[in-house]
């Protein structure tokens, strides 16, 4: 597969924190857990700086699903969920992505989603690149990357995917889920803005009596986000977790609150791990988020929405 050269220039310049409003797709596994919700929520109450144009169900298998094409359609209700609560309509703007992972043909899946990003990507002016927040396994993305390599021109991919870039592995769910999509995305020369968890967005975490006074008092969207964190463990008692993919939006909405730096594209090595080759293309890494005004931001949002 051959990917459009990408000048240092354009890289620098794409790779740069976007200002202004941004134009963004996000593909998202949105009942994996519940920080996809939060994610999706927090976007879509953020007009003032993000243009969400579309949202891609990602495929996902673990304990809440029967494989990944069940996961990918458990997301996509979600998102409908979402979006009535939002009072959103889904018509030409919710997405079903692939149903299984590109593995180790590396064969493009075929998916609405896909179609749509490679369509929308395409139509992107060269000045206003189209930002794709993927926050599951990236395999819809890598599809339409695969299909049209020309896309990797007209985008830039911020995903929330792998372990800091000195944690002893890379076997984070979103990544270890479709290994393949991943190198496609980190050898392909697209520009990509690298969201790692463990190490980085692990900092992110909130807790129940938290999310009592600052999420469910807040209409029927905050009551949802209540519960959907509530049941991810029955026993609340000195717990918290984390909601690492609203790290992604935060850093759209302001670069200050999630610190990045240039580094080389990271290799993936066949053990799951990080290597480092300094002659490869670079990516922009994160490297810690400020957890406050990230929850700050988010919590005076879903008060002025309810």
């Amino acid at each position: 597969m051959s990917f459009p050269e990408i000048s240092d220039a354009l890289r620098l310049e794409r790779l740069r924190p976007p200002a202004g409003r941004v134009r963004m797709v996000l593909d998202t596994d949105t009942y994996n857990e519940t920080d996809d919700q939060f994610a999706l929520v927090h976007a879509l109450l953020s007009p003032e700086r993000l243009a969400v144009e579309a949202v891609y169900a990602a495929p996902f298998h673990n304990e809440r699903s029967d494989g990944p094409g069940h996961g990918m359609e458990l997301s996509y209700q979600e998102i409908l969920r979402l979006l009535q609560r939002l009072g959103r309509s889904a018509d030409g703007f919710a997405f079903r992505g692939s149903t299984g992972y590109l593995g180790a043909g590396g064969q493009a899946c075929e998916s609405e989603a896909a179609h749509d990003l490679v369509a929308r990507g395409l139509a992107s002016p060269d000045d206003d690149p189209l930002y794709v927040v993927a926050i599951g396994a990236i395999t819809n993305v890598a599809s339409a990357l695969l299909a049209e390599p020309a896309l990797a021109g007209k985008i830039v991919v911020v995903w929330l995917g792998g372990h800091s870039l000195t944690w002893p592995d890379t076997q984070e769910f979103n990544l270890r889920q479709d290994v393949p999509a991943a190198r496609t995305v980190l050898d392909c020369g697209v520009p990509l803005v690298l969201v790692p968890c463990m190490g980085v967005t692990s900092h992110l975490q909130t807790t129940v009596p938290e999310i009592d006074r600052h999420v469910a008092p807040h209409g029927e969207l905050g009551a949802f986000l209540a519960a959907r964190y509530k049941e991810m463990r029955a026993d609340h008692f000195a717990w918290s977790r984390v909601l690492w993919d609203v790290a992604t939006i935060a850093w759209l909405l302001d670069p200050a609150w999630v610190p990045t730096e240039l580094v080389p594209s990271p290799v993936l090595t066949d053990q799951v791990t990080w290597s480092v080759d300094r002659r490869r293309h670079l990516v922009r890494c994160a490297s810690f988020v400020h957890r406050d005004p990230i929850f700050r931001d988010l919590f005076r949002k879903l008060a002025a929405a309810a």
